[in-house]
């Protein structure tokens, strides 16, 4: 299964699967006052670019944030664009390996240099990077941050090439993904984008998948097994989608159709603690 087709896991079995196979990015903690995330307190109101990267810096040696300071500080009179190109280029390659905070502020910079080449494959690339990271990111102010970057430069991409089905699924899916608190109208305006897609190419599997988890977010168990049974018959070894679908069978009572799908899970998978809490789960359920 493609990087670009995982987006979110709906059970702590489904997250743990997801970082496994994928990878998950640690989100910025605060500093700076930015709001701590994953803490007891109350989620800020909003996440500003100017927090992620005073977070980030906050993680710095002193001759790191010495040398950010003098690359953020390098744009000088005369070719001003290519001097900003050469400038993020250089930072977002520091922050991709310098901190494990950094990878937000990495992200950030590829979209600021696809911005400014307006290259559709730098902005595709630099939003499916948001887009990704927005599952198991619980956080409701980051997460919308996350969302913004990705709809603008999936946007920016789709300005390039308006025919492009991937971005548009991925531009559905991060209203979907991305929504604030679940909003019903964005995650159903982000299945409609998707929709287009689907009715045109029925095969398109990428929008049948995220239809399928649209509908896992919007609650309607349904179609989204409707959806994701299909999935699985045309890419057999997509794990995300066996185990949404043990997971929703799980939600609806259907203990046998369940067990049924987790079964079929352990046959994608090698890593014994994954095993352990599907082999749980199935033991739950009989």
């Amino acid at each position: 299964m493609k990087k670009q087709q995982v987006i979110v896991a709906g059970s702590g079995l489904l997250l743990l699967v997801v970082i496994y196979f994928f990878g998950q990015t640690t989100p910025p903690k605060k500093s700076n006052g930015v709001q701590e995330l994953n803490s007891t307190a109350p989620p800020v109101k909003s996440i500003t670019t100017e927090d992620i990267l005073q977070t980030a810096k906050a993680k710095l040696t002193p001759a790191q944030l010495t040398f950010v300071s003098r690359l953020e500080n390098s744009v000088v009179r005369g070719d001003v664009k290519n001097q900003q190109i050469k400038e993020y280029d250089q930072l977002a390659d520091f922050w991709k390996d310098s901190v494990r905070e950094g990878f937000l502020v990495y992200a950030y910079y590829l979209g600021e240099t696809a911005k400014l080449e307006n290259s559709e494959k730098k902005l595709t690339f630099a939003a499916q990077l948001f887009l990704d990271n927005l599952r198991g990111q619980d956080d409701p102010a980051l997460k919308s941050w996350m969302a913004n970057n990705a709809k603008e430069l999936f946007e920016k991409a789709l300005q390039l090439n308006p025919n492009s089905d991937s971005s548009k699924i991925g531009l559905g899916a991060s209203y979907i993904f991305g929504s604030s608190a679940g909003s019903p109208q964005e995650v159903m305006q982000g299945i409609q984008q998707i929709l287009e897609v689907a009715h045109r190419d029925s095969t398109n599997m990428y929008a049948q998948f995220m239809l399928g988890l649209g509908g896992v977010v919007s609650g309607q168990f349904d179609k989204a097994i409707e959806r994701l049974t299909k999935v699985v018959q045309h890419q057999p070894n997509n794990i995300e989608a066996i185990l949404t679908l043990a997971d929703i069978n799980e939600k609806k009572g259907n203990k046998t159709e369940a067990i049924k799908w987790y079964e079929e899970g352990k046959k994608q998978i090698t890593d014994e603690k994954i095993i352990k809490e599907i082999n749980e789960r199935i033991k739950l359920l009989q």
